[in-house]
């Protein structure tokens, strides 16, 4: 989708700022419906919440490709489908990751975490390629129509899953479940304080390499193919990662993770920074992306065994907020800064900034030493 999407939106007004409207406009709603979505999806049946998304987002996508293929279509009306997409997305997400442990036994979180992050990293590895296709042979709005029959197809499996008995919900007020999902949220300091870790490193870390690397990639690695390279080499070492999370459990899960974090993405930022060669920038790019979907899978291991299951969805909602607020102010402030300070300069600040928030959640007991039983080693 956001391959189709963009050449869509570059073929129908040739403006990148356009193209930035409607990201803005998928990724607004999101941020602002999340909490939202957490909250029904400790109402309702997470099924019955995750096919509804689904089909919003068929009928969504369905809609942008019959528009842009009749040439019908403008820019506020692709815009406005996609703010409708982004606020079903903000539903289904939680549901999602709060019907897991619903679905399977404590003992198997990780396994089946694991599953799902090797799933959606070979789909992020082999999506944008067919999208790439679809583009080159025929137009981009084949490439939204596609999507949306992908939209339907989820739909059917999820709904084709052996129905479970959840608990029942007690519901009150929109506010007052709000607020008991920050409270269960808040109560664990292991978790807020991973969380405030994150929305740091995201917003003021991971932004400037999202959006300084591939202009230092463009001038100083050897042109927008080292980007390509070192996005693949990501995306291949998430796909490891996803492997390596199948097989080990470690006791502390965060001392092992976020170690990675805070030696080996610092260690890639200032190679980048420095022009190092693009074989030891590769190398280092797979052992940080296996880091991530490792972290990824102990992560939501961790809060589907130690949130009770009513609270869950809500408690991912504020996660997932935490983790996204500040992003698009540090994306927003990154071609600034790096323009101030240089880009290599910019890099270097930002693997040492790496370094110490990592390392600061280490510091806190509750983080390093957290062992929830669904992560405590077989036998």
């Amino acid at each position: 989708m956001p391959v189709a999407l963009a050449f869509s939106v570059l073929d129908l007004t040739g403006s990148a700022g356009s193209l930035g409207v409607v990201l803005a406009a998928q990724t607004i709603p999101l941020v602002v419906f999340v909490l939202f979505g957490g909250v029904w999806a400790d109402r309702l049946p997470r099924r019955r919440v995750m096919i509804a998304s689904d089909l919003v987002r068929a009928l969504t996508q369905g809609l942008c490709a019959a528009l842009l293929l009749t040439g019908n279509a403008q820019l506020w009306e692709v815009a406005a489908l996609q703010a409708v997409y982004g606020t079903a997305r903000a539903f289904f997400d939680p549901a999602a990751l709060a019907l897991v442990p619903e679905t399977v036994r404590v003992d198997q979180l990780q396994q089946a975490n694991s599953v799902l992050a090797l799933s959606d990293n070979l789909a992020a590895v082999i999506g944008p390629a067919v999208a790439g296709v679809i583009v080159a042979v025929s137009q981009p709005g084949w490439g939204l129509a596609v999507d949306a029959v992908t939209f339907v197809g989820s739909a059917v499996c999820v709904g084709a899953m052996p129905a479970v008995t959840a608990a029942v919900r007690r519901r009150s007020s929109m506010l007052h479940e709000l607020r008991a999902g920050w409270s269960a949220f808040r109560a664990r300091r292991w978790l807020w304080v991973t969380v405030l870790c994150f929305t740091l490193y995201v917003g003021f870390c991971w932004a400037p390499w999202q959006v300084l690397g591939p202009e230092i990639a463009a001038q100083s690695l050897g042109g927008p193919g080292a980007w390509a390279a070192i996005v693949v080499a990501l995306g291949v070492g998430s796909i490891i990662g996803g492997i390596v999370g199948l097989r080990i459990r470690p006791r502390h899960p965060f001392r092992l993770t976020m170690t990675l974090f805070a030696t080996v993405t610092p260690a890639m930022y200032v190679l980048v920074g420095a022009h190092a060669p693009l074989p030891a920038i590769l190398a280092l790019a797979l052992v940080d992306g296996a880091a991530g979907t490792l972290f990824n899978t102990v992560w939501f291991t961790a809060m589907q065994s130690d949130v009770p299951s009513e609270e869950l969805a809500r408690v991912f909602s504020w996660d997932y907020l935490g983790t996204t607020a500040v992003l698009p102010l540090g994306q927003a402030l990154s071609g600034p800064v790096g323009a101030t300070l240089g880009l290599s300069t910019t890099f270097y600040w930002t693997a040492g900034a790496t370094m110490v928030l990592f390392g600061s959640a280490l510091a806190v007991r509750a983080v390093r030493d957290f062992s929830p039983p669904a992560l405590a080693p077989a036998g």
